[in-house]
């Protein structure tokens, strides 16, 4: 016969009522954020290694991508959604932007979402890569050279007007090889993470 939570003792009915209602908050939390810009409403999975980035620092960033992009320039965001996420904030029904991302749960904005896994740097649309790019922001997931190098595989198919890149200062001598770009001194700042992140140009720019 199928247990019920009648069956239970009470502290198993009281941890299962708990993991429900957690669950339930969450599906709700993931519900609302199909519905927002707001990069609070999608939790960090650490596990995936995301930290988002700080309010001021995804303004920053995305203020500094329209600059450059102008009235019709395209926005690629690589594995950065907190930019994306504002940049949609800022400008609810630009078509322009568009966001690489391994985690689905963005998938809920819709063909602006393009599933992205830096391990197979080159599967993407050719109608996607093909496209003119006006600028192209970069923060990948891990601070390996690995990495370093697939993704940079993935930037040469955009071949981006302009490019800002988002990573430990671990990997400036790897990105000065990899693609040439300078540090700025702009200091990108996360929410939860305390890494000494900087932040790379291809061009000279205010966050220099």
């Amino acid at each position: 016969a199928e247990l019920t939570i009648a069956d239970l003792s009470p502290e198993a009915a009281a941890a299962l009522a708990e993991f429900l209602a957690e669950r339930k908050a969450q599906e709700e939390k993931e519900l609302a954020a199909e519905q927002t810009t707001d990069i609070a409403a999608f939790h960090e999975d650490w596990q995936l290694s995301q930290f988002w980035y700080s309010a001021e620092t995804a303004l920053t960033l995305a203020r500094e991508a329209l600059r450059v992009a102008g009235d019709s320039g395209r926005i690629v965001c690589l594995s950065c959604p907190s930019v994306f996420t504002k940049l949609r904030e800022l400008h609810p029904e630009d078509p322009r932007f568009v966001l690489l991302e391994f985690d689905d749960r963005f998938a809920a904005f819709g063909s602006s979402f393009v599933h992205y896994d830096y391990r197979h740097p080159t599967a993407l649309p050719e109608t996607l890569t093909a496209a003119p790019t006006s600028i192209l922001i970069a923060d990948p997931p891990f601070l390996s050279s690995e990495c370093a190098e697939k993704v940079a595989q993935t930037i040469a198919l955009f071949r981006p007007e302009h490019l800002l890149y988002c990573t430990g200062a671990i990997m400036g001598e790897t990105l000065a090889r990899l693609l040439s770009l300078h540090e700025c001194s702009f200091r990108p700042q996360h929410t939860q993470l305390q890494n000494d992140f900087r932040c790379y140009a291809s061009y000279p720019s205010p966050l220099d």
